[in-house]
C-alpha cells in the first residue's frame, strides 16, 4: 500500500472519529419528553402506587430515564371531582407529550380541557358509553386505551352456559342499568344489553 493511500485512510479515519462525538452529543441533546399521570386516587393509595411504579419500571426497561430523556409529572387526583378537574387543567397546561389517566373519572375531565394532547387509559369499563372514544374500531379524538372486558362476549357466555347446563332457566346477571342516559347504551354494550332483555 502506498504512503498516499495510507495518508488518505488516516485522514478519513480522523474525520470519522471527529464526527463520532458530535453524533453522541446530538443524541444526548434529544428533546426531553414529558409524560403526565393522573391517577384517580390519593398519593398513599397502595394499589395505584404499585401501578405507577410498574409503569415507571417499564419505561426504564425501554431506556426512558427520568431526568435524562423523560420527565414525569404526577397529580394524585383523589375522588373529588373539583380536585380532578383542577389537576387535569394543571397537567394540560404543562404541555405534556402524552397523559396517562385511568377510567372515565379522570379521562372525562381531561377531555374537557384538551382535544389535542394524547390521552391513554389502561382500563375503562365502557369507553364508548362514557364518551371517551367514538367507537372501539375507530376511537377518533385524542383518547385511546383498553376496556375492562368486551361486552359483545356476554352473549357467548350465555350460549356456553346454555350448552353446559341446559336445564338452567334463570340466570342472574349484573350490568349497566337501563335507566342511564342513552349515551351509556353504546354499540359495544348493545349485545350484552339485548341478552339481558334491555333495549
Amino acid at each position: 500500500m502506498s504512503n498516499c493511500l495510507r495518508r488518505r485512510e488516516f485522514i478519513a479515519g480522523l474525520g470519522g472519529a471527529a464526527a463520532w462525538p458530535l453524533s453522541v452529543s446530538a443524541q444526548r441533546r434529544e428533546r426531553m419528553r414529558r409524560i403526565a399521570i393522573l391517577p384517580p386516587a390519593i398519593a398513599d393509595d397502595a394499589v395505584y402506587q404499585t401501578r405507577v411504579g410498574a409503569f415507571l419500571q417499564a419505561l426504564a426497561l425501554l431506556d426512558w430515564k427520568i431526568g435524562d430523556n423523560v420527565r414525569i409529572d404526577t397529580r394524585w387526583a383523589g375522588v373529588n371531582a373539583a380536585d380532578i378537574r383542577r389537576h387535569a387543567a394543571e397537567l394540560v397546561a404543562l404541555a405534556p407529550d402524552v397523559i396517562l389517566a385511568h377510567g372515565s373519572s379522570t379521562v372525562g375531565p381531561l377531555l374537557q380541557v384538551t382535544r389535542t394532547v394524547p390521552i391513554v387509559f389502561p382500563t375503562a369499563s365502557d369507553p364508548v358509553g362514557a364518551g371517551l372514544v367514538d367507537s372501539l374500531a375507530r376511537p377518533g379524538g385524542n383518547a385511546t386505551g383498553f376496556m375492562s372486558f368486551e361486552y359483545s362476549l356476554a352473549g357467548k357466555w350465555l350460549e356456553l352456559l346454555r350448552q353446559i347446563a341446559p336445564s338452567v332457566m334463570r340466570r342472574p346477571s349484573f350490568g349497566t342499568p337501563p335507566s342511564l342516559p342513552e349515551s351509556a347504551s353504546s354499540a359495544s354494550s348493545k349485545p350484552w344489553r339485548r341478552c339481558l332483555g334491555w333495549r
